[in-house]
């Protein structure tokens, strides 16, 4: 490894740029390193802003991973904050720099310069939305405006606009906060990036359960006060009252430094870098939420702003400035968010994107226990995985309220290796009845994927039982009558699993026969009777757990349009 005995300028201190600061250190103790963080905090926990605002995390202090004094102590690292980089020299391999609290500007060289300033919150163009009660999340002067606004005004309804990863979670801390929330997303369903609808479902009917009003396929169209009131004009003609407003519409990235020095830009106007990081001027170099990655599914170029790769593409950078050999493999975006009792994660492609794409695919829902189902306090997990027929998996989502984050971090982890279905279902995984279950979740998952390409569980989605025009098929419900007495598709047939066999008689062969039961297991059973009987079955994916929240989201979303 070469030493650098040179000046490297960090632009940005937070995942990216501070990460890089310290292993840049670490590989050498010579080279100079410059630090420059526009605001006044450096290094400090972005993901767990919500969670002060909510009191969940108790004390503000606990929101500092690093401190500009520690970072100059621990490492030598000089420090600037509330210093703004406003001009790139690429020619003479300078920055112009001003110091935001006199005002002074002064020039500062670089051998090396390494841009992190991250991505900034969008904000839409809607009339009225301005004033002290209207607010974005990103760093640690949002949080205390909000903070401070809690807690001098008292609010007592909230607006949510957005229902991305930080408006899910700044919605249930505003809750714990004691507000009356109201959130609000143009798409018809929350994560619309991350999660396909069946897995949302569960989700949106937790969300009305915790007392969150939520407004679907709806945006904000404007805001009015009248009479003291602030209220929110909905595209659906709706007018709900606020307090305050919180908006978490998604991000976009810093790029104005480097598109006014001319560097390359790419996906969403984000840096374009090559597997080094370096940018189209060799001597600057970008890493965390500004920059384009590439996909480690498709290889193709796309963005996204997540807390785990930035920290990891510091690291590498630092290496590959210090001359190391490095090739980022690019991203899968693995990510989880709590909404309240229960947990959403997501890793690779949703159905939706595969479905745009024109890829061959297919997809699995299954819902084993968090744990063995004799111990007490197992909860199901809803797992979805979408996969190639050859196994390949593109993509997974798990909800749940337990061992939600465990299941899908296997799961990326077979994915980020190359791995494929049966790979899942080869997993040697920790077992005791009070955390998981001699088959996996993960195990499971797998051995149904694997059933499916060979053949053995021939499956059908809840979109072809549920959203068909023109039906030409049986539903054959193989629960107990008990069972379907609470609750069914309507127009299906109830023959209970042990009396199938007894009673193939009363079903016809020239049909089809769409089968389901409580989770897909009963079902997948009765499918394969069915099948070496000479009749044209197929399992419902997910069965009754995966219909019936949909079913029951789909009434709510109907009751509120027609209020």
């Amino acid at each position: 490894m070469k030493k650098l005995k040179k000046k490297v300028v960090i632009v940005g201190g937070v995942a990216g740029g501070a990460s890089a600061a310290a292993r840049l250190r670490r590989l050498d103790e010579e080279v100079e390193i410059i630090l420059i963080e526009r605001g006044g905090y450096i290094s400090f926990a972005n993901c767990g802003l919500p969670y002060y605002i909510g009191d969940v995390i108790a004390e503000r202090d606990d929101l500092f991973v690093q401190t500009p004094h520690g970072l100059r102590a621990r490492y030598n690292i000089e420090v600037r904050t509330r210093h703004e980089v406003v001009k790139i020299d690429r020619q003479q391999k300078m920055v112009e720099v001003k110091e935001i609290v006199s005002g002074r500007v002064y020039q500062e060289t670089y051998d090396i310069l390494l841009l992190s300033p991250g991505a900034a919150p969008l904000r839409p163009k809607i009339p009225g939305l301005d004033g002290n009660n209207v607010f974005t999340l990103r760093d640690i002067a949002d949080t205390d405006r909000i903070k401070n606004y809690l807690r001098d005004h008292q609010p007592q309804r909230a607006l949510v606009v957005g229902a991305g990863f930080i408006g899910l979670e700044i919605a249930e801390n505003l809750v714990a906060a004691g507000l009356e929330v109201s959130l609000v997303e143009m798409a018809s369903r929350i994560l619309p990036r991350n999660l396909d609808p069946e897995m949302a479902a569960p989700l949106h009917n937790h969300l009305r359960k915790r007392g969150v009003h939520l407004y679907l396929q709806t945006a904000l169209s404007a805001v009015e006060q009248r009479d003291g009131q602030n209220w929110a004009i909905l595209s659906n003609g709706e007018q709900i009252p606020y307090d305050l407003v919180v908006i978490a519409v998604g991000t976009q990235p810093e790029t104005l430094l480097a598109k006014e020095a001319g560097l390359e830009l790419g996906t969403n106007g984000a840096i374009r870098v090559n597997t080094s990081f370096q940018t189209s001027d060799p001597h600057i170099y970008a890493v965390g939420d500004a920059i384009e990655v590439e996909s480690g599914i498709t290889g193709e170029k796309t963005y996204v702003p997540l807390a785990g790769p930035a920290n990891r593409q510091g690291r590498l950078v630092a290496d590959a400035i210090c001359g190391r050999s490095v090739k980022y493999e690019g991203v899968i975006g693995t990510a989880i968010v709590k909404v309240f009792d229960l947990t959403a994660g997501t890793v690779g492609l949703t159905e939706d994107f595969l479905k745009q794409s024109g890829q061959q695919y297919l997809a699995s829902i299954t819902h084993p226990l968090s744990y063995a189902g004799y111990y007490p306090g197992a909860t199901p997990l809803d797992i979805k995985l979408l996969f190639t027929p050859e196994g390949r998996i593109l993509g997974a989502q798990v909800v749940g309220a337990q061992s939600v984050d465990k299941t899908l971090d296997v799961i990326a982890a077979i994915m980020k290796t190359g791995g494929n279905v049966d790979d899942l279902a080869a997993l040697e995984l920790a077992y005791a009845p009070p955390f998981s279950s001699a088959k996996s979740p993960v195990n499971i998952a797998g051995y149904v994927a694997g059933n499916m390409i060979r053949g053995d569980m021939p499956a059908v989605s809840w979109e072809q039982v549920l959203d068909q025009a023109d039906p030409d098929f049986l539903l054959l419900d193989v629960r107990t009558k008990r069972q379907f007495a609470v609750g069914a598709l309507q127009g299906a047939l109830n023959i209970p699993m042990p009396d199938l066999r007894q009673r193939l008689h009363e079903l016809p062969k020239e049909k089809e026969i769409f089968v389901y039961c409580t989770v897909g297991l009963t079902s997948y059973l009765a499918t394969r009777i069915l099948k070496q009987n000479g009749f044209k079955a197929s399992n419902i994916s997910g069965g009754w757990r995966t219909l019936k929240p949909i079913l029951e989201d789909r009434r709510a979303t109907a009751a509120h349009k027609d209020r």
